[in-house]
């Protein structure tokens, strides 16, 4: 039995509703949430923000959290990952460069000490960690 629909949307605040169409992947369902004034970073039931589990491969959700002022350089409580490791690590090069004209950092290591340019190369994501040098000789980041 599920419960009546006024009670469903009681149960499931905006955070949440973002946060499960980000994983998702549904932009659509993301801009109108934004638009309907979601916040781009408000934590879901688990602590976690919509950016920290949007769909990585799936770039106009990206786009559309940093469009409406979602922090780029959000760490993991636990692993200290960013975004930009979770990108670089799964090979999604069209929403690591979002992320970081966005402002994303490339120069922090998360709680192993990797840097996303390591998690990158370990998932044999060549043309990322091409990128990730490249932006990194250019910035002011710093490398090892």
């Amino acid at each position: 039995l599920e419960p009546p629909a006024y009670t469903r949307s009681c149960m499931e605040p905006s955070a949440d509703k973002l946060a499960a169409a980000a994983a998702q992947g549904r932009a659509e369902e993301v801009r109108a949430l934004l638009e309907a004034g979601a916040q781009p970073d408000a934590p879901n039931r688990y602590g976690r923000r919509p950016i920290q589990v949007m769909m990585m491969g799936n770039v106009r959700v990206a786009e559309l959290l940093l469009l409406h002022g979602a922090e780029a350089n959000c760490p993991d409580p636990a692993t200290l990952t960013r975004p930009v490791h979770d990108a670089a690590r799964e090979g999604f090069l069209d929403t690591l460069v979002a992320l970081h004209g966005a402002g994303a950092r490339l120069d922090v290591r998360d709680a192993w000490g990797r840097l996303p340019v390591d998690l990158a190369e370990e998932r044999g994501h060549h043309h990322v960690a091409r990128y990730l040098r490249s932006a990194g000789s250019q910035g002011s980041n710093h490398w090892r």
